[in-house]
């Protein structure tokens, strides 16, 4: 088993998000030994589409991109839609994505990169219905179980999850990756 002691992986979502997609990866690096945080638009508890609740550890405004190792997407439509919206999601997930750091996103949740301008020259997959918005974006778009593009995990849909969790447990153990550092 992989060990994640000391890693701080941000999780950046709010209402709507698709539960197994936040729930699993979750569940995945937390049992890898590392601390995950709920990083949302308002302090409180948030609800995913199929009813889950999760408590918010840290707004988005409060949140600090050095304080995390990682970053994960979830996704879901509501969710995803409503988090790019946030200036400060925005500006977390540039800043962790501009470092290097590794970042596991899924289905929908890839929009967030979009709009954080990050995705010029990356390989990524998701839902089908994000590929246009993506190569707008700069992105190759590839329909694959998953995808890492230099510590940039990416995957298509729930089905996708135990593949999805398996290479971002070990994106993160890598940490930084060299290539991408500034």
């Amino acid at each position: 088993m992989t060990d994640l002691t000391g890693k701080r992986v941000a999780f950046v979502a709010t209402n709507g998000f698709e539960d197994s997609e936040l729930f699993d990866p979750w569940t995945a690096v937390t049992s890898s030994g590392a601390t995950a945080v709920l990083v949302s638009t308002e302090a409180g508890t948030i609800t995913g589409k199929n009813g889950g609740e999760a408590e918010v550890g840290v707004t988005t405004a409060e949140a600090d991109a050095g304080d995390y190792d990682a970053l994960v997407l979830p996704g879901g439509v509501v969710n995803s839609d409503d988090i790019r919206l946030d200036a400060d999601a925005v500006a977390l997930v540039k800043a962790l994505v501009t470092a290097a750091k590794p970042v596991g996103v899924i289905c929908h949740g890839a929009w967030i990169l979009a709009d954080a301008d990050v995705l010029r020259g990356r390989t990524i997959t998701s839902f089908p219905t994000l590929r246009t918005d993506l190569t707008n974006a700069g992105a190759t778009w590839v329909d694959e179980e998953v995808v890492c593009d230099q510590g940039l995990v990416s995957s298509r849909t729930p089905k996708d999850l135990p593949a999805f969790n398996d290479k971002l447990v070990e994106e993160i153990a890598e940490g930084v990756h060299p290539q991408r550092e500034a």
